[in-house]
């Protein structure tokens, strides 16, 4: 292969998962440094990669490829649409890429695999099996030209660097290699968030995630609110819908100088996550930004598995709980001043 091939990553979604994928974007640059590094990513997601964007003084991903595809089933006998996607499949074929990295496992992913345009050479790598706990369609393995398989127990950074590792015929980037996520110097220079009247110091507490057995119970929520709220520290309650609004404003209503914020986009949530002292939250796309951006953060898991997900890579991290093992409430508090003490 050439020192320089034209790589394509197809990550769509979740904000957790295309976070989680970060690390093979820096892999590759480190082994193949005049590579181009092309990412395929839902829309509402393209913010999360922008920080690797390549510039003057950084090579990271080349080009961000935006994919509208729940947007667009929502509208899809409008000719917009349609306009949409033919323009996305002609950005897309306007590379010829060598090798092809889909750690998705799920059908869409691996038609975007098919709609580019590749090299006759080109490697179309994806996932062999299901990893438990996680979505899998095993239609998509016959869009690839190599299949990988995988741990069926196999944290998700894991997993995607076994995908790459096999597609470029490489040895297994391990632990021993901690993954990367976003520059230093990124991060160091995340501006303070304008959008409320926050107190320091404050403490973000994730409480909403999709799934209701993955939550910390509120009682929980609020013994821990107003012990560290006792302490001298604002306890704010982020939400992303009308439910998740109305839980925050219960907990709010139940600690002292709690705060409930505007709604705010993943945009705005870096400067958020950035200006606290901690962050504690359920297994959940936020609470694993706060963890990849290396902030203090307690991370509780009740309902899934703390391998899958967990934030192995800094001592900033503190990983509670497990499946069916929701940490208790002195834990959470254990921990959350173990790390302040820290700061």
């Amino acid at each position: 292969m050439s020192t320089s091939p034209k790589i394509l990553l197809v990550k769509l979604s979740s904000l957790g998962d295309v976070l989680h994928n970060l690390p093979i974007a820096w892999d590759l640059r480190a082994r193949l440094p005049d590579a181009q590094i092309d990412w395929v990513v839902e829309e509402a997601y393209v913010h999360l990669l922008e920080p690797l964007l390549s510039c003057d003084d950084f090579k990271g991903i080349d080009r961000i490829i935006p994919f509208g595809l729940r947007r667009w089933k929502k509208n899809l006998f409008k000719l917009a649409t349609w306009k949409e996607f033919f323009a996305f499949r002609k950005t897309l074929q306007s590379t010829t890429y060598d090798v092809l990295i889909e750690t998705q496992g799920l059908l869409k992913s691996a038609i975007v695999c098919s709609l580019a345009k590749k090299s006759s050479s080109a490697v179309v790598a994806g996932l062999a099996n299901a990893t438990d706990f996680s979505g899998y369609e095993p239609l998509a393995r016959s869009f690839y030209s190599q299949s990988v398989q995988v741990p069926k127990q196999c944290h998700a950074v894991d997993r995607s660097r076994w995908v790459m590792c096999s597609a470029l015929d490489w040895h297994l980037i391990d632990r021993g290699d901690t993954p990367r996520f976003y520059p230093k110097n990124f991060v160091a220079c995340i501006p303070k968030s304008s959008l409320m009247e926050l107190k320091i110091p404050y403490v973000l507490c994730f409480h909403s995630t999709a799934r209701k057995a993955k939550r910390w119970s509120n009682e929980n929520w609020i013994a821990l609110g107003k012990d560290l709220s006792a302490r001298g520290y604002q306890l704010v309650f982020p939400w992303g819908n009308a439910a998740e609004k109305a839980v925050s404003q219960l907990l709010v209503s139940q600690i002292p100088g709690a705060l409930l914020p505007p709604a705010f986009s993943i945009e705005d949530a870096f400067s958020v996550i950035a200006g606290a002292v901690l962050t504690v939250g359920v297994d959940t796309g936020l609470t694993h930004l706060a963890a990849v951006l290396e902030k203090p953060t307690v991370e509780i898991y009740c309902d899934s598995p703390l391998w899958k997900t967990d934030g192995y890579w800094s001592s900033q991290i503190c990983n509670l709980g497990d499946m069916k093992n929701s940490p208790s409430v002195q834990e959470v508090l254990d921990a959350s001043l173990n790390l302040l003490q820290q700061t």
